[in-house]
């Protein structure tokens, strides 16, 4: 691609790269320029204009921009995704609905190094996402790029994107209680998440803090997940609530987290129904790192020991003011 100035006089055919504002109208950058552009230039007396002209090689950047996200996305319908019309080099991906966004961040890291023109911005992996919110964006700098690099960039990129819709519809949220506790304070907020999710909370169920009692609510769970919410944080691998899945006939997986707030979170199964132990913070709507498990297991994407300890590199999220033990002390400055 050729760019820098040239005589008005020369200038038809090619692309406008800085708006002008004439007499009569306005020339917005990116504009191919006619006869007539021509005309009024030289009418206005521009001697002359910043442009830039494709040669031979070159694929525009509406052009480019469109064949890259529709590789990264070949099947929008499929990968619950939606491409706007390109614009300016540029194409905004979408989501079709509830869900978590799966990267290939490996190719996506390959295609963005190929050539620096070449561009494509996206939310982190696993990131949950409602319908409409963008996903990601590719844009093309300049007004052209090589269609060998554009060729490259499609091929490394591939399918790279989709988004992971629920595989659950319903949820259990169990709360145990003690003498003056929360009770069912932040069943809203558990409520919320679930519905963003595009599931249903279709039980809850107050039950004593004690393993017997919490066992046999959980047996007794239809939903196809069981969220619990203890009175008494759970502050070991064999306390109440933890215990309480093990009397069930379930496993606990992983107790605690790397990721603050949500420090106190389990994970097990019972059965085919994955069972979250909700950290206290839960019964706020801030995000923690229930949030991020919570969205995981919903999409039916696995959560092993290894997810969530990477989940701790970025797991320093917002401090809440009402905490009861704030990270920094008075003191500090």
């Amino acid at each position: 691609m050729k760019f820098g100035p040239v005589p008005s006089a020369d200038a038809e055919g090619a692309i406008l790269a800085h708006s002008l504002q004439l007499p009569d109208q306005k020339l917005r950058k990116g504009l191919l320029l006619e006869a007539g552009h021509v005309a009024a230039l030289i009418a206005a007396e521009v001697a002359e204009v910043t442009v830039a002209r494709l040669e031979a090689g070159d694929m525009h950047e509406d052009a480019a921009a469109d064949a890259l996200a529709h590789s990264l996305v070949p099947d929008p319908e499929a990968a619950g995704l939606s491409l706007s019309k390109a614009f300016t080099g540029r194409v905004n991906i979408t989501a079709n609905g509830p869900g978590v966004v799966s990267l290939n961040q490996r190719a996506l890291v390959a295609m963005n190094a190929i050539e620096p023109m070449i561009t494509l911005a996206t939310v982190p992996a696993y990131q949950q996402m409602t319908k409409g919110g963008m996903v990601g964006t590719v844009k093309v700098i300049s007004y052209g790029v090589s269609s060998r690099d554009i060729e490259k960039a499609c091929a490394v990129a591939k399918g790279a994107m989709r988004l992971r819709p629920p595989v659950h519809r319903t949820a259990a949220l169990i709360v145990t209680d003690i003498p003056g506790g929360a009770g069912l304070k932040g069943q809203q907020a558990i409520a919320d998440r679930i519905a963003a999710l595009g599931m249903e909370l279709e039980e809850v169920e107050l039950v004593p803090h004690r393993e017997a009692d919490l066992s046999v609510a959980l047996k007794e769970v239809k939903a196809d997940m069981a969220l619990i919410l203890t009175a008494s944080a759970t502050s070991d691998a064999y306390d109440v609530a933890p215990q309480a899945v093990r009397l069930a006939g379930g496993r606990v997986e992983r107790f605690g987290m790397p990721v603050d707030p949500g420090n106190l979170l389990f994970l097990g199964q019972l059965g085919a129904r994955p069972v979250i132990g909700m950290p206290g913070c839960a019964r706020s709507p801030a995000l923690n790192g229930a949030d991020w498990v919570l969205s995981r297991v919903a999409c039916g994407i696995d959560v092993s020991g290894q997810d969530i300890a990477e989940m701790g590199v970025g797991g320093l999220l917002k401090e809440i003011p009402t905490r009861p033990m704030p990270r920094r002390s008075k003191r500090q400055s």
